[in-house]
């Protein structure tokens, strides 16, 4: 079956500009164009779009889509599944968030008495969730899933004190963070006060510590580009001053 402009945008419920938008920059091109000039989509355009709003429901940008959709080796079946078993860990999380809301409620209601630990439930599992999300397979790799599962327990047992302890004391790394990269000097006084915040900021989740652990956890946020960003975001090349001061501290430099 084909379809105009319109009546692709009635039936996925995509706005007629956004199609249109979508052809321009060459993320969803119509199968033809007819002798009246109206796009015509097929359904090889119709199964594409579909697995464009899949990979924005998972909040990917439009750059990101079309690099994954021109890769040579991709697989729509294959994409299907990954986008179930995003999908699925996306609605575990809204569940459990949305469980809380609803205890935090019948708490407000007197309807319920609510402890400390289970008003934080649901943030800290979708915590747990995001990071083996986005790092998950590489930790793994590097540290083994015995380490990585008691980390993931330890967060869950976390007190409410403890959470808010931990959340706090990742904002003043950042922020030390900011003060440190002025010294120009991972061995200054403030960069490793940095280095010794930091480590104090991962044994809220971390079961033991190790320097080689700390090194080798530094090392990653410069080569992993998804930590690299997240630091640099804050500070400009504050992923590689982290790392080297992490270095200094341990006595890896």
């Amino acid at each position: 079956m084909e379809y105009t402009v319109n009546k692709l945008a009635q039936l996925s419920g995509v706005s007629g500009r956004t199609l249109r938008y979508y052809d321009e920059i060459g993320l969803l091109k119509p199968a033809r164009i007819n002798s009246s000039g109206y796009r015509i989509y097929g359904q090889k355009e119709v199964d594409l779009l579909q697995q464009i709003l899949f990979y924005r429901e998972l909040e990917f940008s439009l750059e990101e889509i079309i690099d994954i959709l021109n890769q040579p080796d991709f697989n729509q079946t294959e994409a299907l599944k990954s986008h179930s078993a995003n999908l699925k860990k996306k609605r575990d999380r809204l569940e459990k968030l949305i469980k809380t809301v609803e205890k935090t409620i019948a708490a407000k209601e007197e309807k319920l008495q609510m402890t400390d630990k289970q008003k934080f439930e649901g943030f800290k599992e979708n915590l747990i969730n995001d990071n083996e999300e986005k790092y998950g397979q590489e930790i793994r790799k590097k540290y083994g899933d015995k380490t990585v599962d008691a980390s993931n327990a330890k967060l869950r047992g976390m007190s409410q004190k403890d959470y808010q302890a931990m959340t706090k004391l990742g904002e003043e790394v950042l922020e030390l963070l900011e003060k440190a990269i002025a010294t120009d000097d991972p061995a200054s006084e403030l960069a490793q006060e940095l280095a010794a915040k930091h480590k104090e900021w991962l044994m809220y989740s971390w079961s033991d510590y190790s320097k080689d652990a700390h090194a080798g956890l530094a090392e990653m946020y410069v080569a992993d580009e998804r930590f690299k960003a997240y630091y640099d975001k804050r500070v400009k090349e504050g992923a590689q001053f982290l790392r080297d001061a992490i270095l200094m501290y341990v006595g890896k430099n």
